[in-house]
Parts: C-alpha cells; sequence; structure tokens
C-alpha cells in the first residue's frame, strides 16, 4: 500500500467514534486507530505500525476479557485463521474491568479478491447498566403487578362474602311477610340495597380487571348475532333504569355474524349504556347505532350528557382514572369500565375511542373485526368468568 493511501486509511480510522483496526489478508496490521490502542491499553506494548503482525497483538487484547468469557473467534485463537472474516461477526465482550464493548468485523472485498478485515470495538457499558436497570425495574413492576393483582382478588373475594349477607338482610327487611315498614324505614332500606349493589359492581369490576390482566386472558369465541346482542343490551338498560328520563334509540342495520364472545361483548356495551345514561341530564337521548363497514361491524353509542374533555380522551380508558367534569360533577364510578371494555375490545382484535364535545355529548366508538383476532389470541374457554360493572369516566 502506498504511503499517500496508508495516511488516508489512518486518517479515516482516527476519525471514527470508535476504536478501529484494519487487518490485511496476511494477517498484517494495515491501520490501527488511537481509540483501539487506548481501549485496550496497547500503547507501547506491541507494534501497531503498518506492517506489523498481528499475532503478537492477540493475547493482549484476550487478557482484557472477564474472566470465562467463551465468545472467542477461531481469530482468537489462531491468528492465522484468516477465513473466519471472510463474513461480517459481531459480539458483546464483557472487559475485566467492567466495560462491555461491542467488536464487529466487517471482510473487505474488491470485486472477489478478500482485501482483509476491519474491526471496530465501541464501548457500551453505558447502555448496557441502562439496560440492565431497566431489566430490573421491569421485573420489579412485574412483581409488583402480580402482588396488586393478588391482593385484589384476595381483598374482593373477601368483601363479597359478607357484602351478600348485608344484601340477603336487606331483602328480608324489604320483605313485606316479616312486617310492613314505614316510608323512612323504606327509605333507608332503599339506600340500603342501593349502595350494596354498586359496591358488588365494584366487586365484579375489581375481579374482572385482574383476569384481564393476567398473562394469557381467554375468551369463548363463537357466531354473535350483532343486532340481536344490541337489541338485548338496549332492553337489558331499559329495564334497569325504570324511572329515568333518558330516551334511548337503537338503530341497527342488518349484516354478517362476528366472531366473538358474546357475554363479553355485551357488557362492554352496558358498560358504554350505563355511563350514557348517568351522564345524561334528564330528557336527554342515548342513541345506539350499528353497521358492517367492509370486513367489520362499527357501533357506536352516543349521548346528549356531559362530553368526555379532550385531554381526557384517552386517560379515561388507563383504568381508576375519571375526567375532571365527571370528578367535579360528583358522580360516582370507579373509572375501572371504560380500562376493562377496551381490553375486551383490543381481545377481538378491535378498537374503543372516545370523541364528541364537551358539555354536549360523548361518542363511543367500537370496532369490531368479522373474523375475530388475528390469530386467534386468547380464544380458550374461560369459562364462569363475570364482567360487568359501572363503568367511570
Amino acid at each position: 500500500m502506498a504511503s499517500e493511501d496508508r495516511g488516508l486509511l489512518q486518517a479515516v480510522l482516527e476519525a471514527l467514534p470508535v476504536g478501529a483496526i484494519v487487518q490485511g489478508p496476511a494477517d498484517e496490521v494495515l491501520a490501527a486507530n488511537g481509540k483501539f490502542a487506548a481501549m485496550f491499553a496497547l500503547d507501547g506494548r506491541v507494534d501497531l505500525s503498518p506492517g506489523a503482525p498481528v499475532r503478537p497483538l492477540v493475547p493482549l487484547v484476550q487478557a482484557c476479557y472477564a474472566p470465562g468469557y467463551d465468545g472467542l473467534l477461531p481469530m482468537d485463537q489462531d491468528p492465522g485463521c484468516v477465513h473466519v472474516h471472510r463474513v461480517h461477526r459481531s459480539a458483546e465482550i464483557p472487559l475485566a474491568d467492567g466495560r462491555v464493548v461491542r467488536r464487529d468485523v466487517a471482510p473487505l472485498r474488491r470485486g472477489d479478491a478478500y482485501l482483509g478485515a476491519l474491526w471496530t470495538f465501541l464501548d457500551v457499558s453505558d447502555r448496557k447498566r441502562r439496560e440492565h436497570g431497566l431489566e430490573r425495574d421491569n421485573l420489579a413492576l412485574t412483581e409488583l403487578a402480580r402482588q396488586r393483582n393478588a391482593f385484589v382478588g384476595a381483598a374482593s373475594h373477601e368483601l363479597r362474602t359478607p357484602l351478600t349477607t348485608v344484601m340477603s338482610f336487606a331483602e328480608l327487611l324489604a320483605d313485606p311477610a316479616f312486617g310492613a315498614l314505614n316510608e323512612q324505614q323504606s327509605t333507608f332500606v332503599d339506600a340500603l340495597r342501593r349502595n350494596a349493589d354498586r359496591m358488588q359492581r365494584v366487586i365484579a369490576d375489581l375481579l374482572v380487571t385482574t383476569r384481564l390482566r393476567a398473562e394469557h386472558p381467554e375468551l369463548e369465541f363463537g357466531p354473535v348475532d350483532v343486532p340481536g346482542m344490541l337489541r338485548d343490551a338496549v332492553l337489558e338498560r331499559l329495564a334497569a333504569a325504570r324511572g329515568t328520563d333518558v330516551f334511548t334509540v337503537l338503530d341497527c342495520a342488518p349484516g354478517p355474524e362476528l366472531r366473538g364472545d358474546r357475554h363479553r361483548l355485551q357488557h362492554v356495551l352496558a358498560n358504554l349504556l350505563d355511563n350514557a345514561a348517568k351522564y345524561t341530564p334528564a330528557d336527554g337521548r342515548v342513541t345506539v347505532t350499528a353497521a358492517p363497514r367492509g370486513d367489520a361491524w362499527v357501533i357506536e353509542v352516543a349521548d346528549t350528557g356531559i362530553g368526555v374533555p379532550a385531554d381526557a380522551r384517552e386517560a379515561i380508558f388507563s383504568g381508576f382514572v375519571r375526567a375532571a367534569n365527571v370528578r367535579t360533577g360528583g358522580y360516582p364510578g370507579t373509572g375501572l369500565g371504560l380500562a376493562i371494555s377496551r381490553t375486551v375490545v383490543r381481545l377481538h382484535g378491535g378498537t374503543l375511542t372516545a370523541s364528541g364535545t364537551e358539555g354536549e355529548g360523548a361518542v363511543f366508538t367500537i370496532t369490531l373485526p368479522l373474523r375475530g383476532p388475528a390469530g386467534g389470541a386468547g380464544e380458550r374457554g374461560a369459562r364462569g368468568t363475570a364482567a360487568g360493572g359501572e363503568a367511570g369516566r
């Protein structure tokens, strides 16, 4: 190699942000930069001038490796194995002083002629430390999530037994066979039953949230008649809302069945309808529209209530998050219903979004693919799991 070419090659290597050495086809040094020498403390210990043999350099670099490192290339063990450099190789090597370097070996060619190999060494110690810290944090968060789910599950089950007793005695108190109640006593019993029922829905939400946060939540997939499911959901809502002045309209076009878990999807609709009725004032209107579009069903639940602030339209699906206008308005709820609903819809391969105008009404849009989730995710039966509960915006 001409001296001018050597000077240019040396200048290129010195400009690189990594330690680098170019090895010739006969295992001689063509050029090495100062970063490479400094990385392995080679100054004054080995000849790195052009034409010097690579063989004496190898044990000095190897001596910097952490004890027990077994990722040596044949070249590391025998500098004469030139052929191993004719494919690109990479490795992350721990050093004895605690650093980690990424070594890349790239073959140099001109046509079919092999000209040697470029070895680069990048110190990735900081990145590896950050990765290790993130791994530890992830493990800690996973354990905290497991403990939280275990606590929520246990607490919910523990609350169910005394709550069932309270509800049973409330029913007995309201039974005329045990004596008539005066107006004030009837008001007290009604309040007891109403709040016990609300607490039962909260517990159901907590249990469903715990189940859906499992590593592999499972649903029972089958053919779902969407118009029939919507009709049942609206009729159930009307039956539960006796005495309210919110007008409900269902407008559903005919269309094909979709693959889904009807039980879970109907609870999603129940959550959205409960929300719509709860946040809509008397004489307001709730409209449910649905129609197939392409290879999916699109269902909208719209109301003329308080609406969802623009800055909360994603946060309300996070769980235990409620929009500011709901908190200040004194509306009851846990903030779990929408999180559960979006999880169920996503397990079907669909989407659930919020829109509308604050102060004029909210629109929740569900899109469900006809064929269900891609790859059949979560399709094995998990029978007997309760769903539903009070949604919270």
